[in-house]
């Protein structure tokens, strides 16, 4: 009998509990997870800082804990009567990308779940939020659920970006796909790629000063342009056998478009890469997927490459 692989579902009772159950049971069974649940509440976590004021304090942090361990409970029942096979426990770790990484290195975690709402402007200068925490950390693929159903037979949208951007590596679209890929085929869904690029509208006044004020083919640059993401796009649908009527190339800026296009073919989820950044990096929004997080009304699912594939 095949071992059953395990997703990682994050709890928070302030963020939609419930739908984040309901999506837990249709990906368990979708891809024939066992599921382990834990919760996660940012706020009781100096409770857990392994020192003890009185006995007073520590009565309450046990009692805490207890209260914890029943509501987890509660709603792993809630799986469980669906005939799903369920783990639980309380995470104490802080931040939560550092309990998670706790969690990976005891199971052979495939998929790691959790609620996703939209967040503040604090939160979006200074990725604070664990939703970022967790795309820049986590090494599983991270299923950001945002709406309320998944529909049936659902679209699967693949955000590419063949365009051999200087600090993305090829492997990382073709990652994207393979990963759509086998959601489609699990879900019976729809497969369809996006790639969005830039077009060239004009330049700018220092520049014509530069060229003494001749004109530029700017027609001709923007149909080059045009044609080279094209054919990149092309390429990539061919190598990862996906059919170019569904390879789609719309030009604009990533944040507008994406879910613009998303919303227009009724998409079930939207899957998109991120690369692991490091120090000062951490700090800066840079990726297309920290972007358009919260304009995406759609599931998200967010991938990363391994160290090894970062460097093959």
């Amino acid at each position: 009998m095949t071992k059953k692989a395990t997703a990682l579902a994050i709890l928070e009772l302030d963020c939609i509990p419930d739908i984040l159950i309901d999506r837990t049971m249709w990906i368990a069974r979708t891809f024939h997870y066992k599921i382990h649940l834990a919760l996660f509440e940012p706020d009781s976590g100096a409770m857990f800082g392994g020192f003890s004021i009185s006995s007073e304090a520590d009565r309450l942090r046990k009692e805490i804990l207890q209260t914890q361990t029943a509501i987890v409970e509660d709603y792993a029942d809630k799986l469980r009567s669906e005939g799903i096979e369920v783990t639980s426990s309380v995470l104490r770790s802080r931040p939560l990308d550092d309990g998670v990484l706790e969690i990976s290195d005891n199971l052979d975690l495939k998929l790691v779940i959790k609620a996703s709402q939209n967040h503040t402007a604090a939160e979006r200068s200074m990725l604070i939020d664990s939703d970022w925490q967790l795309m820049r950390m986590c090494p599983q693929p991270l299923w950001l659920v945002r709406s309320e159903t998944m529909p049936e037979n659902p679209v699967i949208v693949a955000a590419v970006d063949p365009s051999s951007a200087d600090d993305k590596p090829a492997a990382l679209d073709h990652e994207i796909v393979r990963t759509a890929k086998l959601v489609a085929e699990a879900a019976n869904g729809e497969l369809h790629l996006l790639h969005v690029y830039e077009r060239m509208i004009g330049i700018g006044t220092a520049a014509r000063r530069a060229i003494n004020a001749s004109k530029l083919p700017i027609d001709e640059i923007d149909a080059r342009i045009k044609a080279e993401h094209g054919n990149a796009l092309d390429a990539l649908a061919t190598d990862c056998k996906v059919d170019i009527d569904r390879a789609h190339q719309l030009p604009g800026h990533t944040h507008e478009i994406i879910p613009a296009f998303s919303r227009s073919v009724g998409s079930g989820l939207v899957v998109m890469g991120v690369l692991a950044r490091w120090g000062l990096k951490r700090m800066i929004i840079g990726s297309t997927a920290e972007r358009v997080i919260d304009r995406i009304a759609s599931d998200i699912l967010i991938v990363r490459l391994s160290d090894r594939q970062m460097y093959d």
